[in-house]
């Protein structure tokens, strides 16, 4: 391990920060296991040895209006995906105790689209008092919401509200021109005011640079987080970045391990395009420093069966938040 890298880890564990420009250090210079020494290790000093599992379901499919150029559920753009409404009550409430069985502690009721109506959002309300009901924390991804409505669902029990920055201020307008940047701040800052739990991160390998990423980072870091999903691009025909290459399974993991530099007592959570852009490095995510974990499939396209995430998760040595006891039941499905 370099005299840097060292000193970067005992800065971080010791409470200290890391610089814009060392942590694009960390993206070129020191080889993999050194860095993961030193991410594992931060990672256990502020996180333990638990992981946290959430799982979600896609409640409200494709018809949105936005332009988000990675997305399959835009209606700009052909991408043959399963398109409804949004699901009832039941049916939402169905797929939550599913994931319950299947070991997630968390569970995310996704729509499609801007935002959701009024409507819309009174039906998701009264599923997510359910939710809690059962044992799960609810999340929810609803799109550019105001503190009304995020008031309204936090009455009804919702824990934590999810709404992705996707990369850098600089970046944004090459990946979508139909919101701002400025709109998903407002909407994050909402989420603050009204006292829910935040989880906001990104999507990697759009085109993006090493700056992007770090940039991103910063500003979750300053945005106060509790969770950072991190997602890799799963290029889909029809869409404007589906001719992409998906990222090298060990640029992705070095992703993981400066984002625990950054953010280093913050779950770090891979989510969307995991199994994907890793395939057999999947096991090394905690290596790089990840403590969370979405089970089951994402929004339009499979995942890894939940039972070998536990499997994977039990044999490092590590246990699901919640306790040992999780994912006694059948495998989530979508």
């Amino acid at each position: 391990m370099s005299e840097l890298l060292r000193e970067l880890k005992e800065r971080v564990i010791a409470g200290g920060d890391v610089s814009e420009e060392e942590a694009l250090y960390l993206a070129e210079e020191p080889p993999l296991h050194a860095l993961f020494e030193a991410a594992s290790t931060i990672r256990e000093t502020f996180r333990g040895r638990s992981v946290d599992l959430c799982s979600v379901v896609n409640a409200k499919s494709g018809g949105c209006g936005e332009d988000c150029f990675y997305c399959a559920q835009s209606v700009r753009y052909n991408t043959n995906i399963k398109r409804y409404p949004l699901m009832d009550r039941d049916e939402i409430l169905a797929r939550a105790e599913e994931a319950r069985l299947s070991g997630a502690r968390r569970f995310c009721i996704v729509t499609g689209g801007r935002k959701v109506s009024r409507q819309e959002l009174e039906v998701i309300a009264s599923a997510i008092r359910e939710i809690r009901r059962i044992g799960l924390l609810p999340c929810a991804t609803l799109g550019l919401l105001d503190g009304e409505e995020l008031d309204l669902l936090k009455g009804s029990g919702l824990q934590r509200y999810h709404h992705n920055l996707e990369t850098s201020e600089e970046y944004f307008p090459r990946v979508c021109t139909t919101h701002t940047y400025g709109e998903k701040l407002r909407t994050i800052q909402a989420v603050r005011e009204c006292g829910l739990s935040l989880c906001s991160g990104g999507i990697f390998g759009m085109g993006e640079s090493w700056r992007d990423r770090v940039r991103m980072a910063f500003r979750l870091k300053g945005l106060g987080v509790d969770s950072v999903p991190i997602n890799f691009l799963m290029p889909i025909e029809g869409t404007p970045l589906g001719h992409l290459e998906t990222l090298h399974p060990i640029e992705a993991l070095r992703i993981v391990s400066i984002y625990r530099f950054i953010l280093p007592d913050r779950e770090i959570r891979l989510c969307g395009g995991r199994l994907q852009t890793l395939g057999e490095f999947n096991s090394m995510i905690f290596l790089a420093g990840a403590d969370g974990l979405m089970i089951g499939n994402y929004l339009t396209q499979k995942g890894r069966s939940a039972g070998d995430d536990l499997a994977m998760i039990r044999t490092l040595g590590l246990t699901p938040a919640g306790g040992d006891t999780v994912g006694a039941g059948p495998i989530f499905r979508q």
